[in-house]
């Protein structure tokens, strides 16, 4: 099903790699402010072309693209080859080392109703459209989407391990994650890579603003193109891709923020709560992320001076009327925007993708600090979710609310660029591909 093809990408030049950790930066849905200020100080930064800064950003950063291109600042490399990414992290309060593994490589960018690529989360319209003018303008894949596909039999890990062991780069990341990148040219193997994927369907783990921009790109293009072959670079997308049975596959919950509410009242929303939710205050709002692990349909609920943990009462969610199969509105994610944010307080399903009420925060710390600090009402605390429900998901051909989860860790950007421009995409006439 999936079509991959080997890439040859623009590099940072030998001399500036020697430093490679000051290149790479944040994906541009992570990257902090504080963040932001620091890596524009540096002018070759990656930052400056995943995440431009400035009125007319897309322009700089096509203008700067190319005067890096002409100084050499970065150079494509002569052969095609499936770039090898190994990722290596702890997790907060354990000492097992993970070990995420994965290549990089272009992806035929499928339209979401050929089920080839299939998503599990909705986009914010906004966040797609900065991403499409930043894909016309430079023609650049800054930086990989995440993509997983299923393969029990591990035919390419030992391929991946072998080429590990010769490292491009080797460096830690921002999260304190220890990045590995390779290369694997020899076109025999990579045909393999090729013919395991052409079999498979791929779940999009992270990055669905990128994709959803390659692929109304791609559509944009192949209707102006009277001589469209489905070759042509604008029709790939740089992708990262790791396989779900793998073990160390993390996702990490992703935390709810309600601010700016209009009429904000404590006593009302708990009182509210009370007729789907089993509803308990807890002292210990330090901990009421380890009280609801593991138990379905269970919340922490912050605010300023109280803490709760409250679960839903199992004969509540048949009165649930959004019209979702079962499997979706089993998901924990579903009913906390069903029965928590649109019933209590009274943010509708058709808004929440565009409120601004509503902010996502992964650290759970951070989430309380915000609400003894006033900068939110409450916060609404929530499980991680299994790979397997997002597999759920995508064989429903729903979706889960936005920034539902948290690959853990994310991919950087610096290590490589992928150009879908055609001099610079099409492979060479000695390649074999």
């Amino acid at each position: 099903m999936a079509d991959i093809r080997p890439l040859r990408p623009w590099r940072y030049n030998n001399q500036l790699t020697s430093s490679i950790e000051e290149l790479t930066s944040p994906l541009f849905d992570v990257v902090s402010d504080k963040q932001r200020k620091a890596l524009y100080q540096n002018p070759f930064n990656s930052i400056h072309l995943s995440v431009p800064k400035g009125d007319d950003a897309a322009r700089q950063a096509a203008l700067l693209l190319e005067q890096w291109k002409a100084n050499h600042t970065i150079q494509q490399d002569h052969l095609p080859g499936i770039y090898v990414y190994y990722q290596y992290f702890q997790l907060a309060g354990s000492p097992k080392e993970y070990c995420r593994k994965g290549f990089i490589c272009h992806i035929r960018t499928y339209d979401w109703e050929d089920r080839v690529i299939l998503r599990h989360e909705n986009t914010i319209p906004k966040a797609v459209n900065d991403r499409i003018e930043l894909l016309k303008q430079t023609q650049l894949h800054s930086s990989p989407t995440h993509g997983l596909y299923t393969d029990t039999s591990f035919e390419l890990e030992a391929y991946m391990d072998e080429a590990i062991t010769h490292p491009l780069y080797e460096t830690e990341d921002y999260q304190g994650v220890k990045d590995v990148l390779a290369v694997i040219q020899d076109g025999e193997v990579i045909q393999k890579f090729m013919k395991v994927i052409r079999s498979k369907q791929i779940i999009l783990a992270d990055g669905h603003h990128r994709y959803e921009s390659s692929l109304i790109y791609k559509n944009q293009k192949k209707e102006s193109n009277p001589l469209h072959t489905g070759e042509e670079g604008y029709n790939f997308h740089l992708m990262y891709l790791t396989n779900t049975e793998a073990g160390d596959l993390r996702i990490l919950p992703t935390h709810r923020l309600i601010s700016n509410l209009a009429h904000f009242n404590e006593e009302q929303i708990i009182q509210k709560l009370h007729h789907d939710f089993i509803v308990k205050e807890t002292e210990e709002s330090d901990t009421i992320n380890e009280i609801i692990t593991g138990k379905q349909w269970a919340f922490g609920l912050i605010l300023k001076d109280k803490a709760f943990k409250i679960r839903l009462k199992p004969e509540a969610l048949a009165t649930m009327t959004w019209n979702f199969p079962e499997e979706i509105k089993k998901l924990d994610l579903t009913v906390m925007h069903y029965f928590i944010i649109e019933k209590v307080l009274g943010i509708s399903g058709k808004d929440q993708r565009k409120s601004e009420s509503i902010q996502f925060e992964r650290s759970f710390s951070e989430c309380r600090n915000k609400v003894m600090k006033g900068e939110a009402h409450l916060a609404i605390i929530t499980n991680e979710v299994s790979i397997e429900e997002v597999k759920r998901v995508c064989d429903s051909g729903y979706t889960m609310p936005q920034k539902s989860t948290y690959f853990y860790p994310k991919v950087i950007c610096g290590f490589l660029f992928s150009s879908i421009k055609e001099e610079e995409f099409q492979s060479p006439v000695y390649s074999p591909f």
